[in-house]
Protein backbone atom coordinates (compact mmCIF):
# COMPACT_ATOMS: atom_id res chain seq x y z
CA UNK A 1 0.00 0.00 0.00
CA UNK A 2 1.37 3.26 -1.18
CA UNK A 3 2.25 5.63 1.75
CA UNK A 4 0.77 9.31 2.45
CA UNK A 5 2.97 11.87 2.25
CA UNK A 6 3.74 14.27 5.03
CA UNK A 7 3.49 17.72 4.02
CA UNK A 8 5.89 19.81 6.28
CA UNK A 9 5.75 23.55 6.78
CA UNK A 10 9.15 24.35 4.10
CA UNK A 11 7.12 22.67 1.31
CA UNK A 12 7.95 24.68 -1.65
CA UNK A 13 5.40 26.78 -3.80
CA UNK A 14 5.63 24.36 -6.42
CA UNK A 15 4.99 21.46 -4.62
CA UNK A 16 1.71 22.83 -2.57
CA UNK A 17 0.66 24.15 -6.16
CA UNK A 18 0.85 20.44 -7.26
CA UNK A 19 -1.34 19.26 -4.42
CA UNK A 20 -4.29 21.78 -4.74
CA UNK A 21 -4.69 20.63 -8.27
CA UNK A 22 -4.23 17.06 -7.33
CA UNK A 23 -6.97 17.75 -4.66
CA UNK A 24 -9.25 20.10 -7.34
CA UNK A 25 -9.03 16.67 -9.54
CA UNK A 26 -9.46 14.34 -6.70
CA UNK A 27 -12.53 16.45 -5.16
CA UNK A 28 -14.24 15.99 -9.02
CA UNK A 29 -13.74 12.45 -9.34
CA UNK A 30 -15.35 12.28 -5.58
CA UNK A 31 -18.38 13.98 -6.29
CA UNK A 32 -18.92 12.22 -9.98
CA UNK A 33 -19.01 8.82 -7.56
CA UNK A 34 -20.98 9.92 -4.44
CA UNK A 35 -24.53 9.76 -5.96
CA UNK A 36 -25.93 6.31 -5.72
CA UNK A 37 -26.97 6.14 -8.88
CA UNK A 38 -23.65 7.06 -10.35
CA UNK A 39 -21.80 4.16 -7.97
CA UNK A 40 -24.07 1.42 -8.86
CA UNK A 41 -23.70 2.48 -12.70
CA UNK A 42 -19.88 2.13 -12.14
CA UNK A 43 -19.81 -1.24 -10.23
CA UNK A 44 -21.81 -2.51 -13.23
CA UNK A 45 -19.60 -1.24 -16.08
CA UNK A 46 -16.52 -2.82 -14.04
CA UNK A 47 -18.05 -6.28 -15.46
CA UNK A 48 -17.38 -4.79 -18.72
CA UNK A 49 -18.83 -2.71 -21.83
CA UNK A 50 -23.01 -2.09 -21.55
CA UNK A 51 -25.69 -0.44 -23.51
CA UNK A 52 -27.64 2.15 -21.78
CA UNK A 53 -30.52 0.09 -22.38
CA UNK A 54 -28.91 -2.80 -20.20
CA UNK A 55 -27.57 -0.09 -17.66
CA UNK A 56 -31.56 0.54 -17.37
CA UNK A 57 -32.26 -2.99 -16.78
CA UNK A 58 -29.83 -3.73 -14.31
CA UNK A 59 -31.18 -0.44 -12.30
CA UNK A 60 -34.55 -0.98 -12.90
CA UNK A 61 -34.36 3.13 -13.41
CA UNK A 62 -35.95 5.76 -16.23
CA UNK A 63 -33.63 6.00 -19.65
CA UNK A 64 -33.46 9.85 -18.67
CA UNK A 65 -32.29 9.09 -15.23
CA UNK A 66 -29.37 6.56 -16.57
CA UNK A 67 -28.71 9.45 -19.01
CA UNK A 68 -28.17 11.95 -16.86
CA UNK A 69 -26.01 9.94 -14.53
CA UNK A 70 -23.79 8.66 -17.69
CA UNK A 71 -23.94 12.70 -18.50
CA UNK A 72 -22.54 13.13 -15.59
CA UNK A 73 -19.42 10.16 -15.10
CA UNK A 74 -18.63 11.36 -19.04
CA UNK A 75 -18.24 14.84 -18.06
CA UNK A 76 -15.76 13.87 -15.17
CA UNK A 77 -13.89 11.25 -17.57
CA UNK A 78 -14.77 8.22 -15.71
CA UNK A 79 -16.70 6.50 -17.92
CA UNK A 80 -16.46 6.46 -22.59
CA UNK A 81 -18.93 5.81 -25.14
CA UNK A 82 -19.32 3.95 -27.89
CA UNK A 83 -22.32 4.32 -30.69
CA UNK A 84 -23.20 1.20 -32.63
CA UNK A 85 -26.07 2.70 -34.72
CA UNK A 86 -28.77 3.65 -32.71
CA UNK A 87 -27.14 2.05 -29.67
CA UNK A 88 -24.62 4.01 -26.94
CA UNK A 89 -22.42 1.49 -25.06
CA UNK A 90 -20.48 2.69 -21.84
CA UNK A 91 -17.49 1.37 -20.33
CA UNK A 92 -14.91 2.43 -17.74
CA UNK A 93 -12.14 5.36 -19.15
CA UNK A 94 -9.68 4.30 -16.85
CA UNK A 95 -8.75 2.12 -13.99
CA UNK A 96 -9.40 4.72 -11.25
CA UNK A 97 -13.05 3.93 -10.56
CA UNK A 98 -12.24 0.20 -10.63
CA UNK A 99 -9.44 0.73 -7.86
CA UNK A 100 -11.98 3.17 -6.09
CA UNK A 101 -14.41 0.38 -6.43
CA UNK A 102 -12.61 -1.90 -4.84
CA UNK A 103 -11.90 0.11 -1.65
CA UNK A 104 -15.62 1.00 -1.53
CA UNK A 105 -16.10 -2.60 -1.77
CA UNK A 106 -13.10 -3.54 1.17
CA UNK A 107 -15.29 -0.84 3.44
CA UNK A 108 -18.93 -1.13 3.07
CA UNK A 109 -19.46 -4.36 1.22
CA UNK A 110 -17.32 -7.08 2.44
CA UNK A 111 -18.96 -9.85 4.55
CA UNK A 112 -16.51 -10.02 7.62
Amino acid sequence: MTSLPIITPDISDADMDRMLENAVTAANFLKAISHEGRLMILCHLVSGEKSVTELEALMSARQAAVSQQLSRLRLEGLVVPRREGKTIYYRLADERPRKMLETVYELFCKDD
